[in-house]
């Protein structure tokens, strides 16, 4: 399985985004203001329509029926729940606070500063889901660890991410609106997951013809809603970018590193509890990528479109297939070396 179109260029689609959400913004403010004025509960209503459009489709590929084979490749689970429930959300904070809060302080905007941890914490609490299988695919992983990995992810994100979120964000000082992050949670993890489950078994109630043959008609509208989104969050963040350019590249340093970290420490643990190759490779994909569509639903109900934690979230976006990418190419050539200590 090979990369679509829309999928292989994501980073030049982001770009573009960037450039016409700006424009927009600096030459048609009452619009945007009118879009973000568009609220009830704190939820804004496109926004929330857009992100419904982006998740849903990505959650139908989910079969939570898959959670029986984890006990198939227990290691490889143990490693995958490690890295993304107990290391990847803490080792961001930490990351968060040492460049953001404290190397990359002085030149950062310091009523932002709060908000761009806030965002990075978010990023890293939301598991990868869709994007992992094709991932998985490009390394030859498993198809039944990486689905049975990413169910088990899913159910444990219904309850886990709005307690952990809270708790880091507790610790870093930031005020947590209990309220609307719950809202958040009800809204684009639990709706969208019983609304998924409830299309995925109407589908293939119809045959597996008819399930793929709806999924290939609806997945561009994800790609769609989550460009549409961009470009809204990128009109509300045009001043604050075209004041300070660099702000862009100082977000991507520590999600670059926990990338890397959170990839090699997933594959090298596997390696040591003896999994195979086509299992270390999901569970270490999964590790290192983001469920990105969550994380900016998630950061503009809590802090707003024009919020630093927003322009964090979209960070992971703009990054994620050049590096996942990178990671692939790392893991594939690296195959016989990890297969010797295997066997060994």
């Amino acid at each position: 399985m090979q990369l679509n179109f829309f999928e292989r260029f994501l980073t030049a689609w982001v770009a573009i985004c960037i450039v016409i959400g700006i424009a927009l913004g600096q030459f048609l403010p009452r619009v945007f203001q009118a879009i973000g004025a568009m609220e009830i509960a704190q939820v804004n209503l496109p926004v929330g329509a857009l992100i419904w459009v982006m998740i849903i489709p990505m959650l139908l590929k989910i079969d939570f029926g898959a959670l029986h084979q984890v006990k198939s490749h227990i290691r490889g689970i143990g490693v995958t729940l490690v890295i993304n429930w107990l290391v990847k959300p803490f080792s961001m904070a930490f990351l968060a606070w040492f460049f953001i809060r404290g190397v990359f302080a002085p030149v950062l905007p310091a009523s932002q500063i709060d908000s761009y941890v806030a965002g990075l914490i978010l990023l890293a609490a939301a598991p990868c889901t869709a994007m992992v299988f094709v991932w998985s695919r490009l390394t030859n992983g498993d198809p039944y660890f990486t689905l049975s990995q990413v169910a088990l992810n899913d159910a444990i994100m219904v309850f886990a991410f709005a307690p952990i979120v809270a708790f880091l964000l507790g610790i870093s000082s930031i005020t947590v609106p209990w309220d609307t992050l719950l809202t958040s949670v009800v809204l684009y993890i639990v709706i969208p997951v019983v609304l998924a489950q409830g299309m995925r078994k109407a589908l293939l109630a119809r045959g597996q013809a008819a399930f793929d043959a709806a999924m290939a008609k609806i997945q561009p509208w994800s790609v769609a809603a989550l460009l549409a989104t961009l470009v809204l969050l990128f009109a509300f963040q045009g001043d604050a970018i075209l004041k300070q350019p660099l702000i862009i590249a100082l977000l991507a340093v520590p999600i670059l590193i926990q990338v890397f970290v959170n990839s090699s420490l997933a594959y090298l643990l596997n390696r040591m509890v003896g999994e195979k190759h086509s299992v270390a490779c999901p569970s270490a994909l999964i590790g290192a990528s983001n469920f990105f569509e969550l994380a900016v639903a998630a950061a503009i109900s809590l802090f707003g479109f024009d919020s630093g934690a927003a322009l964090a979230t979209v960070v992971g976006v703009l990054i994620e297939v050049p590096v996942m990418l990178l990671v692939v190419r790392v893991v594939n050539a690296s195959k016989p070396w990890y297969e010797r200590g295997v066997q060994a």
